[in-house]
This record gives structure tokens, C-alpha cells and sequence, in this order.
């Protein structure tokens, strides 16, 4: 299929340095809310890449909560995204919100949140979604749904009575940003991109040409 004729003209909004928050997490707050007023169906979805050192792999992840020390997300600690992280713990996150003509594109490290923060968002899940993790070995190989679904009865029936506690093989990773870039669309393509780079200890903002 051809695609070179399918074009978009990015029209709804400029960005400029003198609005930017000097704090990049104070700024992603910012767009985060007006992507939801918006109404960006399921705006805390961000791909995830990861690498190895041999493959480097994509996939979209949920982001749970955000604060001054980073993004935090939570996975089967078994999955291929974390062995790739045990790997190389340097990862890239996006924010596809082109609803609204943005991307927000993050670089960091990643390390594992505390077991009080995994134990906590566990209890908050639904039991379904409980049951879930416990059912399912994230990226192995298996023979058909109904695998899965039969590991899930089991699981439901292992744990018919009382709390389900957090699997030891399940919890959060944090992303810890080093840069933090807001893209805005714009006309002939002549994109509106600021970064803020993390140098000792401080966030310096530039724009970058599109």
C-alpha cells in the first residue's frame, strides 16, 4: 500500500518557550489533564521501548502514577520487558496523544519501585486483575486460550478465600527521566519541540528543529 499521498496538516496549537513550566513534570501534569479533558481515549498509554544489547522491543504499557522521582509501572517481573530492563535498564517511553497533536517523549533509567508501592497498587487492583497476574506467565509460550483460562479458574479457586496477596514474581519499575521532550504539530510540518535535558541536578530547556 502506497501511503505517500496520506497527509495531515497539524493546525489546533503552537508552543511556545515563555509557556513552558520550568519543570518538566509540572508541565507534563499540565498536558497530561488537558488530554483528558480532551478526551484522548486512555491517555496514561505510553509504548515502552527496551532493549538488550540484540533486540529492541516496543510494546504499550499503562502508567499508574507519576511524581518528582519519575514514571512508575507495573509488570509480570518475569516478562520479556524485564529481562530486557535487568539487562540494560536504559529504556524510552512516548505518549502518543495525537488527538490533540502531541507527543511526549521521556529517556531514562529504570529500577524497581519499593515492595510497600507493589503491594499497595496490587491491593488497589480489581480481584479479577489479581487473579490475572497470578494466571498469567507474561510472554511464555502457550497452546491456547484456554490454557489461560483454565490457570485463571485455578487461581480463582486457589484463592476463593481472604485477600490474594502480591505474587513474588510481579511489581513496579519506575522510570527515572535524564530528558523529557514536548511535541507540539504544527503547520508544514515545521513541529514545535522543547526538551528539558537533566544536567547535574538541574532541567535545562531547549527547542529542537522538527
Amino acid at each position: 500500500m502506497d501511503l505517500t499521498h496520506h497527509r495531515h496538516e497539524f493546525l489546533q496549537n503552537g508552543l511556545r518557550r515563555e509557556e513552558l513550566a520550568s519543570d518538566p513534570y509540572e508541565q507534563f501534569n499540565m498536558w497530561f489533564k488537558q488530554a483528558e479533558q480532551a478526551g484522548v481515549i486512555e491517555p496514561s498509554a505510553m509504548s515502552l521501548a527496551t532493549a538488550n544489547g540484540v533486540d529492541v522491543t516496543l510494546r504499550t504499557v499503562l502508567l499508574k502514577y507519576f511524581d518528582q522521582q519519575g514514571f512508575v509501572f507495573f509488570t509480570n517481573y518475569n516478562s520479556k520487558k524485564a529481562k530486557q530492563i535487568e539487562a540494560n535498564p536504559n529504556v524510552a517511553l512516548l505518549f502518543p496523544w495525537l488527538a490533540i497533536e502531541r507527543q511526549v517523549k521521556i529517556s531514562g533509567r529504570v529500577e524497581r519501585v519499593s515492595m510497600i508501592e507493589s503491594v499497595k497498587y496490587f491491593a488497589s487492583r480489581p480481584k479479577e486483575s489479581q487473579l490475572g497476574a497470578w494466571a498469567s506467565q507474561q510472554s511464555s509460550h502457550i497452546s491456547s486460550r484456554q490454557v489461560l483460562l483454565s490457570q485463571f479458574e485455578a487461581m480463582k479457586n486457589k484463592f476463593k478465600q481472604g485477600d490474594i496477596p502480591l505474587p513474588d514474581f510481579w511489581g513496579g519499575y519506575r522510570v527515572i527521566p535524564t530528558s523529557i521532550e514536548f511535541w507540539q504539530g504544527r503547520e508544514n510540518r515545521l513541529h514545535d519541540r522543547f526538551v528539558y535535558d537533566l544536567s547535574e541536578g538541574q532541567w535545562n530547556i531547549n527547542r529542537l528543529a522538527p
